[in-house]
């Protein structure tokens, strides 16, 4: 059963978004998505300052099994990345809500988190429940 933490907000492409401030989230990829990529061998991050919009890549993560993109769960521009996942990408699939994390990004407006999924709507989407 995969882990699904309630305080967070969901995609159905399998991201999760935590809020930092009214204006700020930070973002990875679920322990579901983890877990179904298998061992993580490189991260792409995007670039401090890009702007990014909902529901279009801002990066990939390559597994042994397969490489996937990361979807951007909202619209605004990007203020951090993890580079530890550059020397330590397993750091998704050992810690995937927690040291693991992708990006944090100042979104657009309070229209941003609009449309994601709650911890139980997601726990549902994924045969949690």
């Amino acid at each position: 059963m995969s882990e699904v933490q309630a305080n967070l907000l969901y995609t159905k492409e399998h991201e999760w978004v935590q809020k930092l401030s009214e204006t700020k989230v930070r973002v990875g990829i679920t322990h579901f998505a983890q877990d179904q990529l298998g061992d993580i061998v490189f991260v792409e991050l995007p670039k401090v300052g890009a702007s990014i919009t909902a529901e279009e890549s801002i990066g990939s993560v390559e597994s042994v099994k397969t490489v996937s993109d990361i979807f951007s769960p909202i619209s605004g521009k990007v203020t951090a990345v993890n580079l530890s996942l550059e020397t330590s990408p397993e750091l998704v699939n050992s810690a995937p809500f927690g040291e693991g994390w992708i990006v944090e990004a100042e979104v657009s407006g309070p229209e941003a988190l609009e449309g994601l999924l709650t911890a139980d709507e997601y726990a549902s989407y994924i045969g949690n429940d």
